[in-house]
Formats: structure tokens, C-alpha cells, sequence
């Protein structure tokens, strides 16, 4: 674990050299598969040290990471061509891999508190700094309050835990605690962070105001922070969880079907996927407050497979915004005639993001049904819808985009880089490959 964080420590004096960016970029790509092959077969034996270690749920958001942010520098390129303090951008995307590799490896509560905080800085400074509009500063505003207004009271339980118990080591919480106080403090900032609804009006506004690379790791990562500290921390309150966990998986699966009808009348592209990925993480929510095996099974997958579809998503969202210059459905019209090889990409992934087989979040979307509906029968009826829902809008996004006339303001029209297809196929292949092996998700409990 630990020579994966000096080899990022390496990287952050190379990031000043734009000349080496395609060094920096084959490096995050060699640390992915050195990664893969290094943990695929004793993680559990040789990935712990004094404060860092990691079992399944780790380590698949640890590659995860470093996947999406290997992916974000390919999505960046204009970046670097235009000269947009591309250096700058490269050493805060460095920051924000150290803080969620140290979030997600941290065997002890409070440094995984300290981390989840720390990666919120940098993502401001993506947001604020790299965004297209001037409410990128509420956007940002919000992203950090939200996050902030209810980490505090988490911060003085942490404390109060120590202070009762003595230990803050991840593998020794099984000291239950039965306050519904304390339930509520330790666990809201990450029902804001997936974010369950209600909470969630931060997300869009992030996701629209950021650049491509702010997207990508808002969707891809970001929001797993909140379902991997419910599934580390819900342990400790298991006998007040099953008292009070229906309130909010009423809310995730209302919230659900609520959030997929507003996605049905979004006219920005960025935005509908946004939302949809409130719908999809409520979703997740709702496994995981079921306590039961194949609700924390199916939320791993859902996690992995949305981090992957959505972020994706956004670069085609991204790839249309560079040319037609606007995120409008109704002026990214008719794209077939214009870019007929990336119309595939978007048949890929928005199928993948309806769940369609052989995709992974058939596979999630499967578990958490099962869950849900083995919790409570009622469940059937919001999931039903969520389902229907979701077809319907990935389908109107593909549709809308895809046919009908050609705005007649473009004039001038890139068919797309090998760039952008290697950019697309990296995100699709382990999407719809990784279904291949499903029981390695079944392993961690």
C-alpha cells in the first residue's frame, strides 16, 4: 500500500513539466495495472501496514480511482493544447489521487475523516478554477457547504467514540453504540456526500458548473466516498439500523422515482445525467440500509459500474460541448449524420446506463432489487417505476441527441480523435467485461 503513496509523492514534482505529461499519464495508466496484478490475488494477505490497508471494498474504489483519474488527464487535452495552467491542474488532480488513495486505504476512523475532507479541495479548485460559467462559484459554494455543515458533528463523534471505546482502528468498530443522536451525526455527511435525496441539490449544480475532469471524478469517485463510509461505519450501529434505516430507504427509493421524472424534463445534457446518477446512487442507498448480504454486494457493483457509465457519459456529454459549443439537447441534434462512429458510443453507454445486459449495473441493479424487494414487498412498486424511468431517459437522452435535423449553425465539424474513441472504450470495456467476474464481488463480507 505504501509504495503506491510515494510513487504519487514521486509524481507531484513532474506534474510542473507540461512537457511530461505524457510521462505523468503512463505513469497513472502503469500504477492501474501494477495495481491490478500486484492485489488480484493476495490482497487480503500482503495489503496491510501500520495505518494503511485495504479488503475488497477498498481495493476495488482505490482502482477505481486510479482509473477515472488516469482517464480524466486523456479527457483534459485541451487543456494542455490551450495552455489552461495545464501544470496546475495536473499537480491538484495529484492531490486529489493521494487524499482519496489515503481516504479509501486508512485503516484508522479519523484519518479517513481527515482525508475525506482534504479531497474536497481539491475539487473546489477544478470547479472554481477550470469551470465554464460564473456560477461555477455558487456551484462550488455549495459542494463545500453542503459537505462541511455536516462533517463537523461527525468530527465530535469520532471523538466521543475514542473517548468511550479507546480504539478508532476500522477492524475493531464492532463496539455497538444505540443513540440515534449519534447515528444520525456520524452518518449524514455521507448520506449528503452519495447524496440521498433531498441533500442532493449540490450535485447538478456541481456537475454542470465543472469541466470535463471535475465530472469525471465527481461521478466516478466522489460519491462512493459516502456509500464506503456507510458500509464501514453502519457495523457500529446494526441495532439502531434496523429501528430507523426504513426512513431513508423510503426517501432513496421515492427520492428515486422523483429524481427520474425530473431527468425527463432536463434540456441540458450534463444535467440529466446528473440527476440520474441521484437516482442511481439512491438506489445504492437503499441496498446498503438493508443491511443484508446482497444489498451490500449489489451496492459494491452499482458503485463500480455507475463510477464507470457516468463518467463516461460526461465525456460524450463533453465531446459534443467542444464542437456544437453548447450542452443544449436541442441544439446537439441530429448527431448521427454528423459523427456517426461517436453515435455508437452513445447507444454503449446509455444502454449501459439503463441497465442493459451485459453491462455491469445489470448485475447491481439486479442484487439491489433483490435486496430491496426480500426487505419489504412495497419495494416492488417504486423499483418497477425507477426501472421504467430509467430506460425512458437514457433513451430520450440517446434519442434527442442522436436524431432529428442538424442544428443549422454548425458550420465546421470534427468527426472525433483516436483520443476520444481510446478515451470511450476504456471506460466501456471494463463496464461491460468486468460482469465476466461477477463472484469477485461477493468475497469482501
Amino acid at each position: 500500500m505504501m509504495s503506491f503513496l510515494f510513487m504519487m509523492i514521486f509524481m507531484i514534482p513532474l506534474s510542473f513539466k507540461k512537457s511530461l505529461y505524457w510521462f505523468n499519464q503512463f505513469l497513472f495508466f502503469l500504477m492501474s495495472f501494477m495495481f491490478i496484478m500486484y492485489f488480484s490475488f493476495n490482497y487480503l494477505v500482503v495489503n496491510i501496514s501500520y495505518f494503511m490497508g485495504s479488503d475488497l471494498l477498498s481495493y476495488v474504489m482505490i482502482l477505481l480511482s486510479f482509473w477515472i483519474c488516469s482517464l480524466m488527464i486523456l479527457a483534459s487535452s485541451k487543456l494542455y493544447n490551450k495552455n489552461y495552467y495545464y501544470d496546475l491542474f495536473m499537480f491538484f488532480m495529484l492531490l486529489l489521487m493521494i487524499s482519496l488513495y489515503c481516504a479509501f486505504g486508512s485503516t484508522n476512523l479519523f484519518i479517513f475523516y481527515l482525508f475525506f475532507e482534504m479531497s474536497l479541495i481539491p475539487v473546489l479548485i477544478l470547479i472554481i478554477g477550470w469551470g465554464y460559467q460564473p456560477e461555477r462559484i455558487q456551484a462550488g459554494t455549495y459542494l463545500l457547504f453542503y459537505t462541511l455543515f455536516a462533517s463537523l458533528p461527525m468530527l465530535v463523534c469520532i471523538f466521543y467514540y475514542y473517548y468511550m471505546f479507546n480504539t478508532l482502528e476500522l477492524f475493531l468498530l464492532n463496539k455497538s453504540l444505540n443513540s440515534l443522536i449519534l447515528y444520525l451525526c456520524m452518518n449524514f455527511v455521507f448520506l449528503i456526500k452519495m447524496p440521498m435525496y433531498l441533500v442532493h441539490l449540490w450535485l447538478p449544480k456541481a456537475h454542470v458548473e465543472a469541466p470535463v475532469s471535475g465530472s469525471m471524478i465527481l461521478a466516478g469517485v466522489m460519491l462512493k466516498l459516502g456509500g464506503y463510509g456507510l458500509m464501514r461505519l453502519l457495523v457500529i450501529f446494526l441495532e439502531i439500523g434496523l429501528k430507523f434505516n426504513f426512513i431513508f430507504i423510503m426517501i432513496s427509493m421515492v427520492g428515486g422515482l422523483f429524481v427520474s421524472l425530473i431527468c425527463l424534463r432536463q434540456s441540458d445534457m450534463k444535467s440529466l445525467i446528473a440527476y440520474s446518477s441521484v437516482a442511481h446512487m439512491g438506489l445504492v442507498l437503499g441496498g446498503i440500509m438493508t443491511l443484508n448480504y446482497w444489498g451490500l454486494c449489489g451496492a459494491l457493483v452499482m458503485m463500480l459500474a455507475h463510477g464507470l457509465c457516468s463518467s463516461g457519459l460526461f465525456c460524450l456529454a463533453n465531446i459534443s460541448y467542444e464542437r456544437i459549443l453548447s450542452r443544449s439537447i436541442y441544439l446537439n441534434k441530429g448527431l448521427i449524420n454528423l459523427m456517426p462512429s461517436m453515435t455508437l458510443w452513445w447507444f454503449l453507454l446509455s444502454s449501459s446506463n439503463m441497465a442493459a445486459p451485459p453491462s455491469l449495473n445489470l448485475l447491481g441493479e439486479i442484487m439491489l432489487i433483490n435486496s430491496l424487494v426480500s426487505w419489504s414487498w412495497i419495494c416492488m412498486i417504486t423499483l418497477s417505476f425507477m426501472s421504467f424511468f430509467s430506460a425512458a431517459y437514457s433513451l430520450y437522452l440517446y434519442s434527442y441527441t442522436q436524431h432529428g435535423k442538424i442544428y443549422s449553425g454548425v458550420y465546421m465539424f470534427s468527426m472525433g480523435s483516436v483520443r476520444e474513441f481510446l478515451l470511450l472504450l476504456l471506460h466501456w470495456f471494463p463496464l461491460n467485461l468486468l460482469i465476466l467476474k461477477g463472484e469477485y464481488f461477493t468475497l469482501w463480507i
